[in-house]
């Protein structure tokens, strides 16, 4: 089979990382080969992993049997709308990105009126360290054709019932859970290393949520925000969307999305394991900054 990639970040990487060289060449477009600033190291990371890069999504995906869309959610629909004019009849597009319901099936429009069949992925955990067998959710008529396919590039997936959207209702309603835990605690550290009450803070919220290490956990959340942050708010707004579609109000969505933005667009560097350096010192590197005006 053809594989190509459309978004070649953290989880098209981690794709091609696990797979290794088993599957032949491997073509691939990221949006980042158009910026100046970002094309030679987009180029380096396509060599370095044996990736045919194209300049065009339209290039990427012709002829190609299975395409996986790993763009960042805002991009998910505008992605599908690119390359569906230029892909072949009966190809599959899956579709990895972390999108509201309504945004899944309004891309699953566009890919179906050119007869290519659409895939709503869920990709239900950090693709680091599991790669090419991170846990997933396939959805929509063609889940159960094209499940075996995919088992056998390796990959793990568990195919849910149902239209195009559940899997992805099932990833958007848990990330109000996680990401809302991942900006609390950011809150919770930044504010406890500012008042100088970490050291009693941060170990009683044991007491609350036994077996959980919440120095090594906040040093976590804040680093991953830190680097995955404007990704992650992208994935909230579409959180929001979510819970609009349903009907409910999204006000804490909608403080994670400012939590998450803020904490991407500091200067800081993070630290190379923030679990060791723990909530004290990784909240330290933003603290002057988040108090900008």
């Amino acid at each position: 089979m053809q594989i190509a990639i459309i978004g070649f970040g953290e989880a098209g990487s981690a794709l091609v990382t696990g797979w290794g060289e088993a599957h032949g060449t491997i073509r691939a477009y990221d949006i980042k080969t158009e910026d100046a600033a970002q094309a030679d190291a987009m180029r380096a990371r396509y060599a370095a992993l044996g990736v045919q890069g194209c300049a065009s999504s339209a290039e990427a995906v012709a002829g190609a049997d299975l395409v996986f869309c790993t763009v960042t959610a805002d991009q998910a629909v505008i992605a599908a709308r690119v390359a569906a004019p230029h892909m072949s009849q009966g190809a599959y597009w899956l579709d990895l990105n972390s999108c509201a319901p309504s945004s899944k099936r309004e891309a699953a429009g566009v890919i179906e009126a050119g007869q290519v069949r659409y895939v709503d992925v869920a990709v239900m955990s950090p693709v680091h360290p599991k790669l090419n067998m991170v846990p997933l959710l396939i959805g929509g008529p063609h889940a159960g054709e094209v499940a075996p396919l995919l088992e056998a590039l390796p990959m793990s997936l568990r195919v849910v019932e149902g239209e195009v959207g559940r899997a992805s209702s099932i990833k958007m309603i848990r990330s109000v859970m996680i990401k809302g835990i991942e900006a609390l605690s950011a809150e919770c550290a930044l504010a406890a290393v500012a008042a100088g009450v970490t050291a009693e803070v941060v170990p009683s919220l044991s007491n609350n949520y036994p077996g959980v290490d919440w120095d090594a956990q906040m040093g976590y959340n804040l680093e991953r925000a830190m680097v995955h942050g404007a990704r992650r708010a992208a994935e909230m707004e579409e959180v929001a969307k979510t819970l609009t579609d349903l009907g409910l109000p999204d006000g804490m969505t909608r403080a994670c999305v400012d939590w998450q933005r803020r904490l991407a667009d500091t200067s800081a560097e993070p630290p190379e394991d923030p679990r060791a350096a723990g909530a004290a010192a990784v909240a330290d590197l933003l603290l002057a900054e988040i108090r900008k005006p």
